[in-house]
C-alpha cells in the first residue's frame, strides 16, 4: 500500500481533509496512525488509526468513517495556554497612543500528541546517507498484509531529479523526529531502483 503525505483524504461521506503526518513505531517498523488535517475550519489535525484506511493511491486516501466520526477522533495537536512573563521594571501599567499592551497576556504552546514510543514523520522530513543529505521523505510503502513499512520514497529535492527513489526499510539505520538516517552512502543510494514520476 502506498501511503502518501500531503494528499486529499476522503471519508465515506465526502472529502474531509489532507494527510499531514504518518505515525510510526520504529521498533516494530509499523505505521500505526495517519494524521488528517480537517478541511473544515478550524482545520484540526486528527489521529486516525491505520485500520480506518480502506484505500490509498498516490493522490487520495479513503477512510472507513464519516466526517462526523473523524471529528470525534483524538486531536494530534494539544494547545496549552500559560501566563506570559512580560519584561520590564514593573510599575504601573500605562497607556501610550496609538498602541496599548494588555496587562496580563498568555502564550499558546502546541504539543504533538504522538503515542508513546512512536514518531511523527511528515512530508519533507530530511533523509541522510552516511555521507550527507540525499533528499526528503515523500511517502512510505506498506505491506498491506501486516502494515509494516517496506520502503521509503524520496521524491522532491533529491539528487537524482524527477524520479522516485525507493529505499528498502532494511537500509534505514534509524528514524528520529526530524531526520531519517540510512546505512548507505550517496553512491549506493543512486544505484537503488527508481521509478519515473508523472506530475499532475
Amino acid at each position: 500500500m502506498d501511503l502518501p503525505i500531503n494528499v486529499d483524504v476522503a471519508c465515506a461521506d465526502g472529502r474531509c481533509g489532507v494527510s499531514t503526518y504518518i505515525i510510526l513505531n520504529p521498533t516494530t517498523e509499523k505505521v500505526t496512525h495517519l494524521v488528517v488535517k480537517e478541511k473544515a475550519f478550524p482545520h484540526i489535525e486528527r489521529l486516525v488509526p491505520l485500520n480506518f484506511v480502506i484505500e490509498s493511491t498516490p493522490h487520495l486516501i479513503r477512510l472507513r468513517c464519516t466526517q462526523h466520526e473523524l471529528a470525534h477522533m483524538k486531536q494530534f495537536i494539544k494547545t496549552e495556554f500559560i501566563p506570559a512573563v512580560t519584561p520590564g521594571g514593573g510599575g504601573e501599567p500605562f497607556l501610550m497612543w496609538p498602541y496599548v499592551m494588555p496587562e496580563n497576556t498568555v502564550l499558546s504552546i502546541e504539543h504533538e500528541q504522538t503515542p508513546p514510543g512512536e514518531l511523527a514523520v511528515h512530508r519533507g522530513t530530511q533523509v541522510k546517507a552516511t555521507d550527507g543529505a540525499v533528499g526528503r521523505v515523500d511517502e512510505f510503502l506498506l505491506n498491506p498484509l501486516n502494515e509494516h513499512i517496506t520502503h521509503l520514497v524520496l521524491r522532491e529535492g533529491h539528487l537524482w531529479g524527477q524520479k522516485d527513489v525507493t529505499i528498502p526499510l532494511s537500509q534505514i539505520e534509524r528514524i528520529e523526529e526530524d531526520t531519517i538516517y540510512l546505512k548507505l552512502d550517496k553512491h549506493h543510494v543512486a544505484e537503488l531502483p527508481t521509478i519515473l514520476v508523472r506530475r499532475r
